[in-house]
């Protein structure tokens, strides 16, 4: 799979719908082609002390930021006719879908790919764990911003190219 775009969520709270982050990596014939990241005021409109000790972002830097529909309206385009590519995509899809239920849109369909069973597959027992940051390093990507979601969704895609042969590392 040659054409994809990598996504990963942040959220602000328990609530998948909270996303108050988003970074896409848009790939095709291989080639990275273009990165979209933005801030979103989560819904519902609260951090939890959990989440920001994760990412670091706070309701100060998302409170002049455009709600989920204004930023997918942008987003959209990009991805559109593309997979979606997500290490432990069951939570970034949930996300998408939890945010397009709050929000009363009508939820396309993505078809989602997770780099995190594939990690499982390919490397097995290799590896002591199948987090982002160690199949990243697995697969030759230093990841430095680990939970921006610009970050994690570069390294989702070298992961993926990696695994599906295309970038030509012989694992």
């Amino acid at each position: 799979m040659k054409d994809f775009a990598a996504i990963d969520f942040e959220t602000a709270n328990g609530k998948r719908s909270s996303v108050c982050s988003v970074g896409v990596v848009v790939v095709r014939d291989g080639e990275i082609t273009d990165r979209f990241y933005r801030l979103i005021r989560p819904y519902p409109n609260y951090y939890s002390s959990f989440t920001t000790a994760i990412h670091g972002l706070t309701p100060n830097d998302t409170c002049d930021a455009n709600p989920f529909p204004v930023v997918w309206k942008e987003l959209a385009p990009l991805i559109e006719g593309l997979p979606l590519v997500a290490h432990n995509s069951p939570f970034d899809e949930g996300c998408l879908k939890a945010v397009f239920e709050a929000y009363k849109m009508r939820y396309p369909g993505y078809r989602f790919y997770c780099t995190c069973r594939a990690s499982r597959q390919f490397f097995g027992r290799e590896l002591p764990n199948h987090k982002l940051h160690t199949v990243s390093a697995r697969c030759g990507y230093d990841l430095e911003n680990h939970h921006h979601a610009l970050a994690d969704a570069e390294a989702c895609a070298h992961i993926w190219l990696t695994l599906t042969g295309e970038t030509g590392v012989i694992l």
